[in-house]
């Protein structure tokens, strides 16, 4: 039996892994469970799936854990608190595989653990590669620490990858759905609202990733994460807007072939391929029917539209810690737009602000210095949102 521990099991990713490991339950137990707010639903999986251990925020989420885990009679698990107590259920002796889940620079610390200490990670925080790809790469190389990548873009790549050797690999061409605001023309997005960003077409998803695509943000993101899980120059990453979302990703060879992988849209596929690589097993989610699919349509993103995608290559070129200054201020830009602070055309103005207004990124060669560089990003993008609030 493969032994889990599942950092972020109450959010969208974690629900879904769980349902894996109900699929394949001759396979997979869980050890371990970490949730940040939702305890009455930490509760409910601890009833179902009965870890060891569970880690919550704090001594306050504690008790709620707790008092929900009364109500319904479910057995109390071994509780851990905080960053140590993430470290603790990442890196112990009995876990296998880190299912790094949490939304966030709050998933880097687990994740550094778990590399540390040579598990192998299905890795869907992608902030974690975004602020320290270079440092979890070294780390891996010396501790054999396999990070096998569970977002749906990253997972295709990785499959292509198989296809060939890397010395064969011309390009690496993530494909992104264009969002809600495709379609919508420029001079309209300073207008639009929170609940018409929140309005994806294709995926359902939290609220950061969910604004991180109306902005297509996060695709720069993933050019910086594949960038390290790959190891290969972000100029050879490319984006293509596909609004079918059916064509997950693109590898393109030396010798002009392209492989690709397709799929439905649901996200316990790429889940399953991390948990159970390099094996395939029969699955739960819904074949492709190829004759729903109809045609399927690429374009170049529009970087004039999107000016997010072109701070992340800016913030790879960057490099040091630049990454971490541009993950940082979107996180507190996203919110502050859904708040009603800043305008969606903020956001951007925002990011670039924050890379202008930091004169040297130190070396990403530490979480101290990672987290130090994240600390000032955030207090950098408080204030300018203070300063040009709505």
């Amino acid at each position: 039996m493969t032994q889990l521990t599942i950092i972020g099991s109450t959010g969208s990713i974690g629900r879904n892994t769980l349902k894996v490991v109900e699929h394949l339950s001759s396979r997979f137990t869980v050890f371990a469970l970490s949730a940040h707010s939702s305890m009455e639903l930490l509760a409910e999986q601890t009833g179902a799936f009965h870890p060891k251990v569970v880690a919550v925020a704090d001594e306050t989420r504690m008790q709620e854990y707790r008092n929900h885990c009364s109500q319904r009679g479910v057995p109390l698990p071994e509780i851990v608190i905080g960053e140590d107590g993430l470290r603790a259920v990442a890196s112990a002796a009995e876990v296998n595989t880190v299912v790094s889940a949490a939304v966030g620079a709050a998933g880097l610390v687990p994740t550094y653990a778990a590399v540390s200490a040579g598990k192998t990670v299905a890795l869907a925080n992608k902030e974690a590669m975004v602020l320290a790809g270079e440092l979890l790469s070294l780390v891996a190389s010396r501790t054999g620490a396999r990070i096998i990548p569970v977002d749906s873009e990253h997972s295709a790549l990785d499959q292509c990858l198989r296809s060939g050797q890397r010395g064969e690999v011309q390009r690496l061409i993530l494909t992104a759905s264009g969002g809600p605001f495709r379609e919508t023309p420029a001079d309209r997005l300073p207008f639009v609202t929170p609940e018409d960003a929140l309005n994806h077409p294709t995926w359902k998803m939290g609220r950061r990733i969910t604004i991180d695509s109306a902005t297509m943000m996060n695709k720069g993101l993933e050019v910086i994460e594949a960038r390290w899980l790959f190891d290969i120059p972000a100029e050879r990453v490319d984006i293509m807007v596909h609004p079918q979302s059916i064509v997950h990703s693109m590898v393109e060879f030396t010798d002009g072939s392209t492989i690709a992988q397709l799929g439905t849209a649901d996200m316990r596929q790429p889940i399953q391929y991390a948990l159970t690589w390099p094996e395939r097993l029969e699955s739960c989610v819904p074949r492709l029917d190829w004759k729903d699919v109809g045609r399927l349509d690429f374009m170049a993103p529009d970087i004039d539209k999107f000016p997010c995608i072109d701070l992340a290559y800016r913030a790879i070129r960057t490099g040091g810690t630049a990454p971490a200054v541009v993950n940082a201020a979107d996180e507190i830009a996203v919110a502050a737009f859904l708040d009603g602070q800043i305008a969606f055309t903020g956001i951007a103005r925002l990011i670039e602000s924050a890379l202008d207004a930091r004169d040297s990124h130190s070396a990403a060669d530490s979480v101290e210095a990672i987290l130090a560089a994240d600390m000032w990003a955030r207090t950098f993008a408080r204030k300018w949102v203070k300063d040009s609030a709505l």
